[in-house]
């Protein structure tokens, strides 16, 4: 399988999929506003499909790490969330809001199909000396779906009309299912691995994110990070407004991010082990950090270069995350570890969101200083939480002897 199934294929159907669930989003709040004349309806919408991904991540990655064939279940994932986004469009305006509401958090559920479980298919696909260079352009996906997602979005809603932007997200992710459903079949069960239920592999999962020191801190640094992210993410509005002249210029400095972060890994994926990605990580926390503490400036040429920084530190990051992933996960856990990491991402995300909106009414600069403390404290826990598990693991190894 891994001779008939190329590299380019995976690439094709990860940036595919990804963009449609990039749009999907600004889609589905613009069709809601549309529809309803709502911001509240639109944000809503927006938010019900965003946080229940968080929810479903590990299981749905403990369901790929026992399949014999996870592309075909990770096909059926995207059908299904392809399915649910046609769904919620169908109902705006002819449903109660409440019914679309739930239709759309059930087809959030599958969201980290869309990340994590694709990614974590990568080592069936690539192997050996090739893979770090594969992980690097594979987290470039993301920075490309980013980049052109929302720009889709608008841009097919401005000629086209905003449900036409929904349905052309669905056509993206619906084209990624022959490359899903192609992806390599799982290897025979790893010697020594008993079989389980899924509950015991849920226990298992967490317990090798916990218990490994650089999974662990890995974990929780770029979890932390994602916190800053929302909290950038949420100002972009009123940046837009105060700094640029417009609140809608706010989406200039996303792609501003998104650009940098896609740069940045084409630098990476060229030289693929020039920083160990454990290095990678923290340091990027920091890079973010001083990132938004420039931002906070308030001159508009100060803060087109603070979000080029912002970019800089969060496309190798999310490299350098996938890396330790894939070299720290049980094969037969690598799926639930991917899409567990994925949820906790989105969470975080969605925290940060949530908590600097209120914040930067009060005060914009106060809200993006925040955030650089947020990021500042993400690359100390890299330190903290290394220390702390080394030891734990020290000292039960003593007691064991």
């Amino acid at each position: 399988m891994r001779k008939r199934y190329s590299f380019r294929s995976y690439l094709v159907g990860a940036v595919a999929a990804r963009a449609g669930d990039e749009m999907s989003g600004p889609a589905l709040m613009l069709a809601a506003f549309a529809v309803t004349g709502s911001t509240i309806a639109a944000s809503s919408l927006l938010a019900g499909i965003t946080i229940s991904a968080a929810a479903a991540g590990p299981m749905l990655g403990a369901l790929l790490d026992r399949a014999d064939r996870p592309g075909r279940l990770l096909a059926g994932a995207l059908a299904a969330y392809a399915v649910g986004l046609g769904m919620i469009l169908g109902g705006l305006g002819r449903w109660p809001f409440a019914v679309t509401l739930l239709i759309a958090m059930v087809t959030g559920l599958l969201g980290p199909a869309l990340s994590g479980g694709w990614t974590a298919q990568l080592p069936r696909v690539v192997v050996g000396d090739h893979l770090p260079r594969a992980n690097a352009l594979d987290a470039m996906t993301f920075s490309v779906a980013s980049l052109a997602g929302p720009a889709l979005a608008g841009g097919v809603a401005e000629a086209s009309g905003a449900p036409m932007a929904v349905v052309v997200s669905v056509v993206l992710i619906a084209s990624a299912l022959p490359a899903a459903w192609m992806l390599p079949a799982r290897p025979g069960r790893v010697p020594g691995v008993q079989a389980t239920s899924v509950a015991g592999d849920l226990v298992a999962g967490v317990r090798v994110i916990v218990g490994r020191p650089s999974l662990a801190r890995a974990t929780l640094t770029s979890s932390v990070s994602c916190i800053a992210q929302g909290m950038l993410t949420a100002c972009i509005p009123l940046l837009g407004e105060r700094v640029l002249g417009g609140a809608g210029r706010g989406a200039v400095l996303l792609s501003c991010v998104a650009i940098s972060a896609l740069a940045a890994n084409v630098v990476l994926a060229r030289f693929p082990r020039s920083v160990a990605p454990d290095t990678v990580i923290w340091a990027s926390a920091l890079v973010q950090a001083a990132a938004l503490a420039l931002a906070a400036w308030g001159q508009p040429v100060v803060l087109v270069v603070a979000v080029l920084i912002a970019g800089t530190g969060e496309g190798p990051q999310m490299a350098a995350l996938f890396a330790v992933r894939h070299r720290e996960a049980p094969e037969h856990l690598r799926g639930q570890i991917f899409t567990t990491g994925a949820s906790l991402k989105i969470t975080g995300f969605a925290l940060g969101a949530a908590v600097a909106g209120p914040v930067a009414a009060w005060s914009l600069p106060g809200a993006l200083a925040l955030a650089a403390g947020v990021a500042v404290f993400a690359a100390l826990a890299f330190f903290v939480v290394g220390s702390a598990t080394a030891a734990h693991s020290s000292g039960d190894s003593t007691t064991s002897t």
